[in-house]
């Protein structure tokens, strides 16, 4: 992902494109699978933890990132490709993760088919995450 395509996905998501913001959109939108903020921090040498924690922040608010907590080692961030992102909270690029209990990476998982839950009236739900754990292929038993 270049820089001018970092920089059209940040203003289409309403947020002023600096060099930290610019960086840390270019190092998930290369990256393989979800990272982490150590993995972040790894990947952009220069950039500290804290800009990289902030532009995550505002990618969050912005809905410019997916926030995946696998239950295994921590919370991970991909880029959001929705091209839903409106105030109804509406995301189209909802798709399952696959956490590898051996080797601790977190895989996205597309084109599987995830099932809607309907909710007990009063509850709305914000957000949704799944994941299901395992041994990726590489460290299958």
């Amino acid at each position: 992902m270049d820089e001018n395509k970092c920089t059209e996905l940040l203003t289409a998501h309403g947020i002023r494109p600096t060099v930290n913001r610019i960086l840390t959109v270019k190092a998930l939108g290369t990256a393989d699978r979800p990272m982490s903020l150590s993995e972040l921090e790894y990947k952009i040498m220069t950039v500290d933890k804290s800009g990289i924690f902030r532009a995550l922040t505002l990618f969050r608010e912005h809905h410019l990132v997916h926030v995946i907590d696998s239950g295994g080692d921590g919370v991970r961030y991909e880029l959001c490709l929705s091209h839903s992102h409106g105030e109804d909270g509406h995301d189209d690029d909802v798709h399952a993760h696959f956490y590898c209990e051996r080797c601790h990476r977190t895989f996205c998982i597309d084109n599987v088919p995830i099932p809607e839950i309907p909710l007990p009236e009063g509850y709305i739900q914000t957000s949704v995450n799944y994941v299901m754990k395992g041994y990726c292929p590489e460290c299958g038993v």
